[in-house]
């Protein structure tokens, strides 16, 4: 394709055929060149790893929120009554460090998705165009076509997302379970690591005065040798949370492939699926119509636009001319780009949203359960379709929307940036 175009009354250097007014066009042939996918991943991993940062407490917030709709108010889990109130008490209760909790996981897990969402969508878009032969590559594509190439991105994108979510909101929800002792706002008491010597000598100990109670509640409280770090913090009744410190992420790996195999990193694909799907195609779609509707509205106010032009003459200088202002020679400005990806990060958020209030829940399902609860038949892992039948008969739309707020409020910045970033550098090294 061409070099830049210019904007407003601005004199541009060549004209450049612009097919539409979101990501960068594939290469006028229509095929996936290595050069062009790693931009895709490159700038679509930054800007991934920049919205993430911004957004990471918002987050946190959301998936507590998410996480306590079924757990039992009589449980002696942290309760929030809303996302402000998630928000003080975390920073009150463990500091800046606990509003950032967890955050390595999905640092990895945007910047994943992201340049996986951008890199689909574009061999999506070509895979499209080279089954319709008569669509050419200048030819902008159509709103549904671009729903179709989005959904199928959110669809691969999805299978990369579950895992590192998986541990991200378990990490998130860890603390409301621990319980640990009073400290002072944005302070976290030092405790020290904790050893499985340690945790085993307290287990023997506990088993020794309480070994009915123990062998009733905690079958594996006496087993010797390894343990998984992951049921020593989060499921013994014999440790005290003032002992030992919650798993790290590498930990919590580990403990859900010794119990569920490479499977359970998968825990909650159902409800990704749903919202990666859903949520991307509206994205995407939302994204090209908002910044489409902004490009006619500056072609109203401003229907040509100034272009410099090579003269033929050898030793001449540069022309300009005025053409005709279109789609096709407009890029879109910076504030366009924010402002439509902002709007459309609140469209993605909302319509699929339940998807991902359920997929929170089966998640963290494991870290919510208050200590000791053992049921008395083995309890099996709770069903996409299972568990939101549990929370419209508990909690109807409300529960599935639970901590929704919270989660348009940092979509509407976050996917602003994404799209100001991804856009910037796509036009900057075009």
């Amino acid at each position: 394709m061409g070099s830049t175009v210019a904007t407003g009354g601005e004199v541009a250097s060549t004209i450049r055929t612009v097919d539409h007014v979101g990501p960068a066009l594939p290469d006028d042939d229509g095929i996936m060149t290595a050069k062009k996918a790693a931009k895709d991943i490159m700038f679509g991993s930054i800007a991934g790893m920049v919205a993430e940062v911004f957004e990471y407490p918002f987050d946190l917030a959301k998936v507590r929120l998410q996480a306590q709709v079924l757990t039992p108010s009589s449980s002696n889990v942290a309760r929030f009554e809303g996302p402000m109130h998630c928000l003080m008490q975390t920073w009150k209760e463990e500091g800046v460090r606990g509003l950032y909790r967890g955050l390595p996981a999905p640092i990895v897990g945007s910047m994943a998705e992201t340049a996986s969402l951008f890199l689909a969508y574009t061999a999506f878009q070509n895979a499209i165009r080279s089954y319709y032969s008569t669509t050419s590559p200048s030819t902008p594509l159509s709103i549904p076509q671009l729903s179709l190439a989005a959904g199928g991105a959110g669809f691969l994108t999805s299978f990369v997302l579950t895992p590192i979510e998986l541990i991200k909101c378990k990490m998130q929800v860890q603390m409301l379970n621990f319980h640990p002792p009073p400290a002072a706002p944005g302070r976290i008491p030092r405790r020290p690591d904790p050893t499985f010597a340690t945790a085993l000598s307290l287990s023997n100990a506990s088993h020794n005065s309480h070994s009915a109670s123990t062998s009733a509640t905690c079958p594996q409280a006496t087993t010797t040798g390894r343990k998984p770090m992951h049921d020593l913090a989060c499921k013994s009744t014999s440790l005290t949370t003032q002992t030992l410190r919650p798993p790290g992420p590498i930990a919590l790996i580990r403990s859900i492939v010794d119990k569920y195999g490479v499977r359970g990193l998968w825990l909650g694909h159902t409800g990704t699926l749903f919202r990666e799907t859903g949520g991307t195609a509206s994205w995407f779609v939302a994204k090209e119509y908002f910044a489409r509707k902004l490009v006619d509205y500056r072609i109203r106010q401003s229907p040509y636009v100034t272009v410099a032009v090579a003269t033929t003459t050898p030793g001449g200088n540069a022309g300009t001319v005025r053409v005709p202002r279109t789609h096709a020679n407009t890029e879109l400005l910076a504030w366009e780009s924010a402002l439509s990806g902002a709007l459309a990060g609140a469209v993605g958020a909302l319509l699929f949203y339940p998807a991902d209030t359920v997929k929170s829940y089966i998640q963290t399902e494991e870290e919510m359960r208050p200590k000791g609860a053992t049921p008395s038949t083995p309890r099996t892992q709770s069903t996409f379709l299972g568990t939101f039948r549990k929370m419209w008969v508990r909690h109807g739309l409300k529960g599935l929307y639970a901590g929704c707020g919270m989660t348009v409020a940092r979509a509407v910045p976050s996917s602003g940036i994404i799209f100001v970033v991804y856009d910037g550098l796509t036009a900057y090294f075009a």
